[in-house]
C-alpha cells in the first residue's frame, strides 16, 4: 500500500490526509463535524474522503474518540458525536470500497508519534495527551495495547486522589482533574486572585481579570516569566510526573511524549514534569530513566497515525 486517508473525528471538526509510506501528509481537506446526529457525522466523514479522492487511495483509517471494539469497526460509545454501536468502518467500507480501520483517536495520535514523530527511537512508549483532560496511548514492544475489548489506554482516568475534585467520568480524583488544560486553568485562575503581584503578567494580558485568563495567556505569561503562571504549571507538572512514573513502574517504557494543547507550552510544562517524574520513580538508582519529550507531529498525529494503522 503506497497512499492511505487517514481521518480525525473530533467534536468540532473532520480533519483528514492522503498519507504516504513515510508519514506525510500529501493531501487535507477539512469539514465542521455535524453532530445532529450519528448519520450526519458520518456523511461528514464521507464528503471529507470523496475531497480527497477516495478512487486513488488503498485503504482509510479512522481515529475517533470513544471505545472501539475489537473488530476495529466498531464504535461502542462516542459522546461527542452520538454515536453506540456504530458500525463506522463497516459504513465506510461499504461506502467507497475500500479496507477501513477504526482505531480510538488517541491511540491513532499515539501510534503517529510511535511511528514518525519523538518517539520513532524506540520500542516502547506511552504517549500522554494533556489538553481538555488527559488521554493517551501504550506501545509496548512496538504493539499498540489496546486491552481485551480495545477499552485501554484511558489513563486519564487513574485515581490520584481518593474522593478528590470531581471528574466528568462521574468519579472522582482521576489524574486529569489535577494535570490537565481544565487543572490549568483553575490553578492559574486561583493564584491570581490571591497574589495579583505575583500574577501581574498575566492579569495584564487578561486585562485585570482572573476569570478571562486563558491557557494561552497562561502559557504566553509564563513564557514571559510571570511568576503566578509558572506556579500554576509547576502545580500541573507535579501531578503530571507523578502519573507518568505510576504508570513507569507499571509499563516500564523507554520513553513518555507528552502531546495535546497543554503539551504546546514547552519547557515551562516540561521542566516541572520532568522534575516530579524522576522524584517518584520506583528504583530510580537502579534502572535507566525513561526519556520525557514533546510530540513533533502537532495536530496532525492522529491523522497520521490512523492512516499508518489501516496500512498494516
Amino acid at each position: 500500500m503506497s497512499e492511505i486517508i487517514g481521518v480525525d473525528v473530533g467534536g468540532t471538526k473532520i480533519a483528514a490526509g492522503v498519507v504516504d509510506q513515510h508519514g506525510n501528509i500529501l493531501k487535507m481537506a477539512r469539514k465542521p463535524t455535524d453532530t445532529r446526529t450519528a448519520d450526519s457525522v458520518v456523511a461528514t466523514i464521507l464528503e471529507v474522503i470523496e475531497e480527497l479522492g477516495a478512487h486513488d487511495a488503498d485503504a482509510i483509517g479512522i481515529g475517533a474518540a470513544g471505545f472501539i471494539e475489537e473488530d476495529r469497526s466498531t464504535v461502542t460509545f462516542a459522546p461527542n458525536v452520538n454515536w453506540r454501536n456504530e458500525p463506522l468502518g463497516q459504513r465506510v467500507e461499504e461506502a467507497t470500497g475500500l479496507h477501513t480501520v477504526v482505531e480510538n483517536d488517541a491511540n491513532a495520535a499515539a501510534w503517529g508519534e510511535f511511528r514518525f514523530g519523538a518517539a520513532r527511537e524506540y520500542n516502547s512508549a506511552v504517549v500522554v495527551t494533556v489538553g481538555t483532560g488527559i488521554g493517551g496511548g501504550i506501545i509496548l514492544d512496538g504493539k499498540l495495547v489496546r486491552g481485551s475489548r480495545g477499552f485501554a489506554g484511558e489513563i486519564g482516568h487513574i485515581n490520584m486522589v481518593e474522593g478528590g475534585i470531581p471528574c466528568g467520568c462521574g468519579l472522582r480524583g482521576c489524574w486529569e482533574v489535577y494535570s490537565s488544560g481544565g487543572a490549568l486553568l483553575r490553578a492559574a485562575r486561583k493564584i491570581a486572585r490571591q497574589d495579583r503581584e505575583r500574577s501581574a503578567g498575566m492579569l495584564e494580558l487578561a486585562a485585570g481579570d482572573p476569570e478571562a485568563i486563558t491557557g494561552l495567556i497562561i502559557t504566553e505569561a509564563a513564557q514571559k516569566g510571570c511568576k503566578g503562571a509558572n506556579d500554576a504549571f509547576a502545580e500541573i507538572g507535579k501531578w503530571l510526573g507523578q502519573g507518568m512514573a505510576d504508570l513507569s513502574a507499571l509499563l516500564d517504557p523507554e520513553v513518555f511524549v507528552l502531546a495535546g494543547g497543554v503539551s504546546e507550552a514547552g519547557g515551562v510544562l516540561l521542566r516541572p514534569a520532568r522534575e516530579a517524574f524522576l522524584e517518584r520513580l520506583t528504583a530510580r538508582e537502579y534502572r535507566p530513566e525513561p526519556a520525557v519529550l514533546l510530540a513533533s507531529l502537532g495536530n496532525d498525529a492522529g491523522i497520521i497515525g490512523a492512516a499508518d494503522l489501516a496500512r498494516e
